[in-house]
């Protein structure tokens, strides 16, 4: 799945979208040069599930937790790990649980170390905007997918109605 997205209220509206079929649950890698939007297409996950506030990307500190309203999101950076072995020593395995959702830009700075996404996704600056190409890596992610797909067509066509209807 690609989308084209053309400024940044689109890329959060997008983000919404992907929260709503992601479902609080699942590893999603999030790729991509420096200034792609990940941490911004994060930010619109989180606003699926009703957080409010500012979202930066951890980058100092690893990971980022959040509790919104029973769903536990994990939002990690690895730009700065010098080895994959460090996510052992902060408890990345539990944190990689089933019953969360594990977002990880980044993802190639763990190789080795980190499970399979569900699914993938690379950023690229298009333009002014950004093109978002989503690929599954397992049955869940599929399933994801092909949420995301109903959900962007359920909100039609235009991104402003979706930034108003994603987090209903």
């Amino acid at each position: 799945m690609q989308r084209q997205l053309d400024n940044e209220n689109q890329q959060v509206a997008f983000g919404q979208c992907l929260g709503l079929a992601l479902a609080g649950r699942g590893r999603l890698h999030l790729d991509g040069e420096l200034g792609a939007g990940k941490t911004t297409l994060t930010r619109g996950i989180l606003r699926a599930y009703g957080h409010q506030g500012a979202v930066k990307s951890p980058t100092y500190t690893l990971v980022e937790p959040y509790e919104i309203g029973g769903v536990r999101v994990y939002h990690f950076d690895l730009y700065r790990i010098g080895d994959p072995e460090e996510l052992e020593f902060i408890g990345g395995r539990d944190l990689l649980c089933d019953d969360s959702l594990s977002i990880i830009e980044w993802p190639a700075r763990g190789d080795g170390w980190l499970p399979e996404p569900d699914v993938m996704a690379h950023l690229m600056l298009c333009g002014q905007g950004r093109r978002v190409t989503l690929r599954a890596f397992s049955e869940r992610g599929q399933q994801v997918l092909d949420r995301l797909d109903a959900i962007c067509r359920e909100h039609g066509a235009s991104w402003g109605e979706i930034t108003g209807a994603a987090a209903t």
